[in-house]
């Protein structure tokens, strides 16, 4: 992106979104900070996201606004708390109090107290404040993208896709990163099964804005979810070259091109892909994001019956640091996998009973409100699985599978609950479970016609039980 390109505070002005700073320079910082967000890469020709960050600091101290796109990044990651992070709660607060004594606009108010509200966990609250936002401000790209994000990461999925419908309207092409927000909605639209539509909204939308990494991974979930492994394939090869720099999401969309691996049982071609991308992503930068698809590709892989080596081990050195976070179940879930694949029983220990504690006293926060029904079961299910106690996983996993959605995350990634529930099933001593387990894949085999991975399993299931 040019550097003449970026707008000033006239041209924020003009937009509608007028930024109460008299310095142009940190207006044009604020919108290369926000461009680089929205397309998931750090620009070198702009500073990328830290260069950027320091200098929309030192442009205006007091932008209450650069604050707000700050800490909205580093809140929406996801890996850092304001109850074990003194630096962030006091960022939290500086911007907080700016808003206070700054003359800001209602708008600007508004999202200081979104992002109040998302630091205290009280994520539905801070979702309706952004629509608050977006009712008189719909091309307010950067409410639009926290609630987004939001949603994704309640469960909410028609709320996912209706966010986005709802302004687009008010969208035309001339309007800066007009390309990425379809991407968002073809998205929306892909947790929500509208795939034909989802489809085509990404596919017109590459043909705009091929580097839009956004649309290239809702299309991954469409091949992912028709099992349609081949044109995945393909697709991601022939497009990789336009996605692959965009480093915030590269990871996760070949966390996607291995899964298809997966799906198929070329397991050394999904190692490779681990190995050569994920790993070191995890490893160079430590983004939620990326500790999560670490977690789940070797979960997935150990699942299959795949000898993964050390690899656990080298995973639990980053996600240990993460251990006392507890700030999405979805998020706890996946580092206790990583606990429990690297045998580390004594963090493992301590991560049960720090949930269990926080469960007991949830105040506002939306996630620690679901621990008790939810959070617990779940995590004990990952414990109990990697122990081998194979009944009990069945007993505390299938009475909350309905209500894992509100964990959060996308149908894909979450797919990893419903083939721990199967294979703990099939691997139970309990024949009720044998019979689950083919319940739930003549489910899976109907919903995903031609899967490869179910065939696996359900001839896995013949060969266990044959004469039940």
């Amino acid at each position: 992106m040019q550097r003449s390109s970026l707008r000033d505070c006239k041209a924020w002005q003009d937009a509608g979104l007028p930024l109460s700073t008299t310095s142009n320079e940190a207006c044009k910082l604020y919108d290369a900070f926000l461009t680089q967000w929205i397309s998931w890469t750090n620009d070198a020709s702009l500073g990328g996201i830290e260069g950027c960050q320091s200098r929309l600091k030192a442009a205006d101290p007091d932008f209450v606004m650069g604050h707000v796109i700050i800490n909205g990044l580093e809140l929406i990651g996801t890996g850092r708390s304001v109850v074990l992070d003194k630096d962030l709660a006091a960022s939290i607060k500086r911007m907080a109090e700016l808003s206070k004594t700054q003359e800001v606009t209602e708008r600007e108010r508004l999202h200081v107290r979104a992002l109040e509200m998302f630091a205290k966990g009280s994520l539905p609250k801070a979702c309706d404040i952004w629509e608050q936002i977006l009712l008189d401000n719909p091309t307010d790209l950067l409410a639009l993208k926290l609630a987004h994000d939001s949603y994704f990461y309640l469960g909410f999925q028609p709320q996912l896709r209706d966010s986005i419908a709802r302004v687009l309207p008010h969208w035309t092409p001339t309007i800066p990163l007009y390309g990425y927000l379809k991407g968002m909605y073809s998205f929306g639209l892909v947790e929500t099964n509208f795939y034909d539509l989802a489809e085509k909204t990404a596919t017109e939308n590459l043909a705009l804005n091929p580097a839009d990494a956004w649309s290239v991974h809702s299309l991954a979930h469409i091949h992912e979810m028709r099992a349609d492994v081949e044109a995945g394939l393909t697709f991601m090869k022939q497009t990789e070259k336009n996605w692959m720099n965009s480093d915030m999401l590269a990871c996760h969309n070949y966390w996607h091109w291995a899964l298809y691996h997966i799906e198929k049982g070329e397991y050394e071609a999904a190692l490779t892909i681990y190995d050569d991308y994920i790993y070191k992503r995890c490893f160079s930068v430590g983004a939620m994001l990326d500790l999560v698809d670490a977690s789940s590709m070797l979960f997935r892989l150990q699942m299959e019956g795949v000898n993964i080596g050390e690899r656990w081990k080298e995973v639990v050195r980053v996600t240990t640091n993460h251990s006392k976070d507890h700030i999405l179940i979805f998020n706890d879930a996946h580092i206790l996998m990583s606990l429990c694949g690297a045998k580390d029983t004594e963090i493992a220990a301590q991560f049960m009973a720090s949930l269990q504690e926080l469960a007991q006293a949830p105040g506002e926060n939306y996630q620690h409100q679901h621990f008790q029904e939810l959070g617990l079961p779940i995590c004990q299910a990952v414990v109990e699985f990697a122990n081998g106690n194979y009944s009990q996983t069945v007993d505390l996993l299938h009475p909350v599978r309905y209500q894992i959605q509100r964990v959060g995350g996308s149908n894909a990634q979450r797919d990893v609950f419903n083939l721990l529930l199967i294979n703990a099933a099939l691997k139970s001593d309990n024949k009720l479970h044998h019979k689950l387990a083919r319940c739930l894949l003549v489910e899976r085999d109907g919903m995903r016609p031609n899967s490869l991975m179910t065939e696996r399993l359900i001839r896995k299931a013949m060969s266990l039980h044959s004469l039940e």
